[in-house]
């Protein structure tokens, strides 16, 4: 079954599938997926959750033994399966095909990718999982359709607004979605609900967020420290989602192959969860400084 991410939150309403295949290139809407899965998960009474990263050396007889180790207390588990790379190998597919099978009863899993090519999305083993459940395609909306992306927005908040308001916020958050969730945010806790004159939106809108993911990532490729920096400076200054900048800061860990650059990341990871102490930020500030000047000792 395939969804559009507009469609997930009366999806949710409903009890949940047994399994969801999240995936995009628009990491915000990816995030925002996922959280919502998890939390209609805990609200349905999944009272435990497993979360598996399959990284470089994961075994795949530990998602089976997962599925298997149900609660002594018949609690419900959501199985959170994360594969950064989008490519699981031969013998993750064929792992993740038997596993389609094996779905039953007191058990739901989340299973999250990052943009998959076209190659990808023919495979046996995507096809498999989303004939099992639900897949969800998280793509930034192209840029004539931001305008109606904003005004659903709007109205999950019970504000709306002209056209000519819409493309104005469309026209300076530059195709940002971070930047323009930031924005209606803003328009949320500065305006009461009910339409929005341009002349509101106008005066709103000044500072739009100049800085996200995207930049990061290009910074950290170029092994640019000082942009990375300043990005890094920004976004914080921005309340970015934590979570979304370690996405970007793990994402170039893997594609340089660095194991220490991983092992970073997830205690960073721990960190964002409450799992562990340390200032996030600084944390934050000393992996972009080991991905840009090759110190990852």
């Amino acid at each position: 079954m395939q969804l559009r991410p507009e469609q997930l939150a009366v999806h949710l309403e409903k009890p949940l599938a047994p399994l969801y295949l999240v995936h995009g290139d628009e990491p915000l809407l990816v995030f925002e997926a996922t959280d919502a899965i998890r939390a209609a998960a805990r609200k349905q009474g999944f009272a435990e959750r497993e979360v598996l990263v399959a990284g470089s050396g994961f075994r795949w007889d530990d998602l089976f033994l997962a599925a298997g180790n149900l609660s002594l207390f018949g609690e419900s588990k959501l199985i959170d399966l994360r594969i950064p790379s989008g490519k699981p190998g031969r013998e993750g597919s064929e792992a993740l095909q038997r596993y389609a099978k094996t779905l039953g009863p007191g058990m739901a899993t989340l299973i999250t990718l990052p943009e998959l090519d076209w190659q990808a999305k023919k495979a046996a083993w995507v096809s498999a999982l989303a004939a099992a459940g639900v897949a969800l395609e998280c793509n930034a909306p192209p840029p004539a359709q931001l305008p109606q992306w904003l005004a659903a927005r709007l109205a999950r908040q019970q504000q709306s607004a002209p056209r000519a308001a819409l493309e104005f916020i469309a026209s300076h958050v530059e195709g940002n979605l971070l930047a323009a969730h930031q924005e209606i945010q803003k328009l949320g806790l500065l305006y009461p609900p009910g339409e929005l004159g341009l002349n509101k939106i106008e005066a709103a809108v000044m500072n739009v967020a100049r800085y996200d993911i995207s930049d990061l990532r290009t910074s950290l490729k170029a092994r640019d420290t000082v942009r990375a920096v300043r990005t890094l400076e920004g976004l914080r200054a921005e309340d970015a989602a934590p979570p979304l900048v370690l996405w970007a800061l793990a994402t170039e860990a893997r594609s340089l192959g660095l194991r220490a650059g991983l092992l970073h990341a997830a205690r960073i990871d721990r960190i964002i969860k409450g799992l562990a102490r340390g200032d996030l930020w600084d944390e934050f500030l000393q992996l972009v400084l080991k991905l840009t000047r090759g110190r990852m000792a």
